[in-house]
């Protein structure tokens, strides 16, 4: 009905600007931290660590850090979050209806973890912030009124012991609010497909029934589906069937190079965004246009701490050293890097999640992605964060002219023990791999000084390898990692990097 989208973006106007004033950040951090214990305080966790305690102590935050130690999942996993399978009460009231399993890009088992109702609570809080951060862009009222199309993982979720799991935006999807089901699109029956191939083929053929305002997934995959829905229908662009397409929401990996790819989709500019959102948690989304920021979400029941990713607190390989200096969101500063640790309501509490976060602007509390802890690559000395390693590949797609969506880097020794760089590159346009070493070692040389040492010294060579995106994606598809949440890893072992150039051969 054209009348519904006017009163909506009134409704949403007016809830923003209730919502908007000046936030205190430090005010706000404290308060969710409290909450956070006092609701865990007679769980097994909480009587363990003395939360009551700390609820007594005058300055809870420094208790809360001394008594409580930094986890990460090889820990709290195993000797916390497996009894909340079967107990309740273990790290949060009751027992999780479900666990996200992770994208398991880093080649291991597939880590499990608890989504509780307070959780998924929290995920919607975010969300509804998100939309009512729209009325900062251009949009008509009319955009209030189109169809949302959320390309997520399967929503089929697998029964195990007494919960449910699979990936969190499947998890997400079949919690779809039933005010948002008049909107969301491709509907709970579509999205609970578990073939990646079959639900794209799905969504194509019912696009035309369909009226999109925005998009959101990660980028690959949503690419493959817009090109399958064009090729379908024999398009020139999106917008011939989808003329009031305006937003799409990235996440999951950098969005910069797939943006040239998505332009040559459309037929006129639409509005990128970014989230973060993660199987632990939905932490920040870009809230104003004409940039990628995002805006962490300080008030919605998550606890952030900040760890410097220096030589102060991590080691060489990015291991974190004992005693971390942790920061709280009133001691950071702009364009550092920080190591992100969360206590949430599902019971993840100071649990290091692996990524690393800059604030871009700390004055709205905007922050950007820029690697994993582990993500890097120092084999030989040549210290490639995920950021360069990202920096380097947008300036060699725009010294060649091309768009460059997939990439991976991993050091490996030859017969006779030298260590060289072994690149792969995805791109549907020609180049050959000869012309891009030179330019790629010189690019990295550089941008990074210690990549430029390196290549003095243990640092024998470059080494590249051209493919076709497709042939990727197909042996993502073998590993059974295509679609949804999963993301190409930009850093490999060496054994992985092995198998993916004997897939292609």
């Amino acid at each position: 009905m054209p009348f519904i989208g006017p009163i909506i973006k009134q409704a949403i106007s007016i809830k923003h600007m209730i919502s908007s004033s000046d936030l205190d950040a430090s005010k706000a951090q404290e308060e969710q931290l409290q909450s956070l214990l006092q609701k865990a305080s007679d769980t097994a966790f909480g009587k363990y660590y003395g939360f009551d305690r700390i609820l007594s102590s005058s300055n809870k935050i420094s208790a809360f850090q001394k008594q409580v130690p930094i986890h990460h999942y090889e820990d709290i996993g195993k000797s916390w979050w497996e009894q909340q399978q079967k107990f309740s009460d273990i790290t949060w009231p009751g027992k999780p209806s479900y666990f996200a399993l992770s994208s398991g890009t880093t080649g291991k088992k597939s880590k499990r973890i608890p989504v509780t109702e307070d959780m998924l609570s929290a995920f919607r809080q975010v969300s509804i912030s998100m939309v009512e951060n729209l009325v900062n862009f251009d949009l008509p009222a009319e955009f209030f009124e189109k169809d949302i199309l959320l390309l997520s993982s399967s929503a089929n979720l697998e029964k195990r012991k007494d919960h449910l799991e699979g990936e969190i935006s499947g998890i997400n999807s079949s919690n779809i609010p039933s005010w948002f089901e008049r909107f969301y699109k491709p509907g709970l029956e579509i999205a609970q497909m578990d073939d990646w191939e079959e639900r794209v083929s799905y969504i194509a053929k019912e696009a035309p029934n369909w009226d999109v305002g925005a998009i959101a997934g990660i980028p690959p995959w949503v690419k493959m589906m817009l090109e399958r829905i064009i090729k379908e229908h024999k398009l020139k662009n999106i917008h011939e069937i989808w003329p009031e397409l305006q937003l799409y929401a990235s996440g999951g990996v950098a969005f910069e190079p797939y943006r040239g790819a998505f332009n040559e989709l459309m037929e006129r500019p639409i509005h990128y965004t970014d989230t973060y959102l993660a199987s632990e948690g939905f932490f920040a989304y870009t809230a104003r246009p004409d940039t990628m920021n995002m805006k962490l979400a300080l008030n919605h029941g998550i606890f952030y701490e900040f760890i410097p990713f220096d030589e102060s607190s991590f080691d060489e390989m990015g291991n974190l050293k004992e005693d971390p200096t942790c920061l709280t969101i009133d001691q950071v500063e702009e364009d550092k890097e920080y190591a992100l640790i969360v206590s949430t309501p599902a019971g993840a509490w100071r649990y290091m999640i692996g990524d690393l976060i800059k604030f871009a602007d700390l004055s709205k509390h905007e922050i950007v992605l820029s690697g994993r802890t582990k993500y890097f690559l120092n084999v030989a000395g040549s210290q490639l964060s995920e950021e360069k390693i990202n920096n380097g590949m947008g300036q060699l797609a725009e010294k060649l002219g091309i768009n460059i969506n997939e990439y991976a880097v991993a050091a490996i020794k030859n017969g006779d023990g030298e260590i060289y760089h072994q690149w792969v590159l995805g791109t549907k346009d020609k180049t050959g791999d000869a012309q891009v070493v030179e330019l790629l070692d010189e690019i990295f040389k550089n941008l990074n000084k210690n990549y430029k040492v390196a290549r003095t010294k243990a640092l024998k060579g470059v080494q590249v390898k051209v493919l076709h995106t497709d042939q990727i994606y197909n042996w993502l598809e073998k590993t059974k990692k295509k679609g949804g949440q999963i993301k190409m890893p930009k850093v490999m072992k060496e054994e992985k990097m092995k198998d993916l150039l004997a897939f292609v051969e």
